[in-house]
């Protein structure tokens, strides 16, 4: 597995913390209203980056295609702010990814809270 490093994370964690930024306070789209920037990964030459998103209060069933074309279709806006927030020789194009994580962790959480009170039984 290719290792990340320090400068690829630092860009990484800047996007990640400016994205949250302009998606909260400056992105007009109804559709990304309630999304949430939960990390950002960073190719070597920084040409790509993947934003990895979550909806507040909905789970993958519900967030529909809408919440990411209306990503997609800011994305251009995105990366001009970028590129006067972070000195950057190239602002990456940016990928967004649905990220099921923490919805995985609840899943998990609560089976194992099925398994011991079943134990208790």
């Amino acid at each position: 597995m290719e290792q990340e490093s320090s400068r690829t994370r630092r860009v990484g964690e800047q996007i990640q913390r400016e994205l949250a930024q302009l998606i909260q306070f400056e992105v007009k789209d109804p559709r990304v209203q309630w999304v949430t920037i939960s990390a950002v990964k960073v190719t070597r030459d920084f040409s790509h980056a993947t934003v990895y998103f979550t909806v507040i209060g909905k789970d993958a069933d519900t967030v529909d295609a809408s919440v990411e074309a209306g990503l997609y279709k800011a994305a251009g806006y995105l990366r001009k702010e970028l590129a006067h927030r972070i000195k950057l020789r190239t602002i990456p194009q940016l990928h967004f990814k649905y990220d099921d994580s923490t919805e995985r962790g609840n899943k998990l959480v609560h089976l194992i809270d099925q398994a011991i009170a079943s134990d208790k039984k």
